[in-house]
């Protein structure tokens, strides 16, 4: 999205409604709002301050606080003020600058999306199968409305856009209202039966007519023709342009590409877009979901009604039993052997039994044995007490092996290197642990800055060049290695 400067400023109009003073500044705006719908629109400071002190709340107000309030409204543009000085009769009231005061275009549309949003939860919303049928018809029209005049095709886009619009809000606002907390409450209850299949009823039938109306509406936008199409946003952008309006910057692109994106979202909401599904589609959906979801609790209550209808028999069965107990120990029995112990201890663990016969008692089986232990921080389990054991036999054998091992190795790895060097270019097939070794042989000497190391047993070699430019293979048991072909040379014992 491309972020124009206009939208990346403050509104100040809006600071009005989140501000220190905003209990003094809302009734203000609201009273300039209801004159301006009354057509009056320009009003006095006195006037201003005789209306708001006929609420209670004002009874404090003065008439500085309402001059404050009014500058500080006409700073943040909410406000336009105009000298008046028609009546000035002296020099004296012409000095002290009497205006009359005018609500600005911007604060308008904010006063009215406060109002909308205050009786947000009193407007009712519905579904309306009408609009979709109307839809239908004026996307049937498209062709023949592009060759009619620039008035014509505005009003046949605008009721196009408002019918859309409608259609958008009405089904968002209703399905909010079925998917809410409340709802979802009410939906459990027995008072829901009586108003159900008026609901479901309600709810296929704008079904059937999205189903029916959506396939023709999308049948009727993949035969559009794109110059029609393109023909009626040129003529509406054309009469938009031709509306005289006073202190409003009019961008003819910024009107055609709004009108533009209006069209793709019908195109996209009926008939999807690049493959993907719907709007209309999801919209279908997600009725036929709540209609489902709505079944699915009406039949969870009719069978928690009818449990309680096929119990009541078994209740009166039971209250005859206990009408029938000589005294209260024989009724507590009876309680514990209808309804359970009412305080029952609950052993759990990783108990294992010997049989799963349902006939064994617990009595027959053994008794499995719990440690208990404090629930103390400090708490520590005392350390067992042994002797020391011998175990010099077991160190020797395992001095001797590593001793054979560590033999073994220096005869297999001397095997490889030839006249004190060890050319990895020369080796043949080796295995993977003698790898290892001469690659940590190597990897030592390539770490020093002499390139000299010691091998295990105190050996010293050294790299002969450490910039090697020529390459080999390594070939060994478990594959090959690409790698430089390096090359240690092993110093004599008479050197170390």
């Amino acid at each position: 999205m491309k972020t124009q400067e206009k939208m990346r400023k403050p509104l100040l109009e809006a600071k009005y409604l989140n501000v220190e003073n905003t209990d003094r500044y809302r009734p203000i705006i609201r009273l300039f709002y209801l004159q301006s719908e009354k057509l009056k629109y320009w009003l006095y400071q006195e006037e201003v301050y005789e209306e708001l002190k006929e609420d209670p709340y004002f009874a404090d107000y003065t008439q500085e606080q309402c001059q404050q309030d009014l500058a500080a409204l006409t700073a943040w543009k909410n406000l336009s003020a105009i000298q008046d000085t028609r009546k000035a009769a002296t020099i004296e009231e012409f000095k002290n600058k009497k205006f009359r005061y005018q609500l600005s275009e911007t604060t308008v549309e904010i006063e009215r999306m406060v109002t909308k949003i205050e009786n947000l939860f009193i407007r009712g919303s519905s579904l309306e199968p009408t609009l979709l049928e109307r839809l239908r018809i004026s996307l049937g029209r498209l062709e023949e409305t592009a060759d009619q005049e620039n008035e014509r095709v505005y009003g046949w886009w605008n009721d196009l856009n408002n019918d859309f619009i409608r259609l958008n809000q009405n089904y968002q606002d209703y399905m909010r209202e079925l998917n809410s907390v409340r709802a979802e409450e009410m939906m459990k209850t027995t008072e829901f039966l009586v108003f159900k299949d008026r609901l479901i009823e309600y709810l296929r039938t704008f079904v059937k007519s999205l189903q029916v109306n959506v396939t023709a509406i999308e049948q009727e936008l993949r035969r559009t023709d794109e110059k029609a199409v393109e023909r009626i946003l040129e003529k509406v952008t054309a009469y938009e342009l031709a509306i005289p309006r006073i202190d409003v910057e009019v961008d003819e692109q910024l009107i055609y590409d709004r009108m533009k994106g209006r069209w793709e979202s019908i195109l996209e909401w009926f008939a999807g877009k690049e493959g993907r599904e719907s709007e209309a589609g999801k919209v279908f959906d997600t009725t036929n979901e709540i209609i489902r979801r709505i079944t699915r609790y009406a039949t969870r209550i009719s069978e928690m009604a009818s449990q309680g209808s096929n119990r009541r028999e078994e209740y009166r069965k039971l209250s005859e039993m206990f009408g029938k107990c000589r005294d209260m120990g024989e009724a507590h029995r009876l309680a514990a052997m209808v309804f359970g112990i009412e305080k029952p201890l609950h052993l759990k663990g990783g108990m294992a039994r010997e049989t799963d016969s349902i006939n064994s008692s617990v009595y027959e089986e053994p008794p499995f044995l719990v440690t208990l232990t404090p629930r103390v921080r400090t708490y520590k389990e005392k350390a067992k007490r042994t002797g020391i054991i011998d175990r010099s036999r077991e160190k020797e054998e395992l001095k001797a092996q590593t001793i054979r091992r560590l033999q073994e190795e220096r005869r297999l790895l001397g095997s490889y290197i030839r006249d004190g060097r060890l050319a990895f270019e020369e080796l043949p097939v080796i295995e993977p642990q003698v790898r290892d070794i001469f690659l940590l042989w190597l990897s030592r000497a390539l770490e020093r800055t002499d390139h000299r190391a010691k091998t295990e047993d105190g050996q010293i070699y050294y790299l002969e060049q450490a910039d090697v430019k020529k390459f080999c293979t390594l070939q060994c048991t478990d594959g090959s290695l690409q790698m430089p072909a390096y090359t240690l040379i092993f110093e004599e014992e008479k050197d170390r």
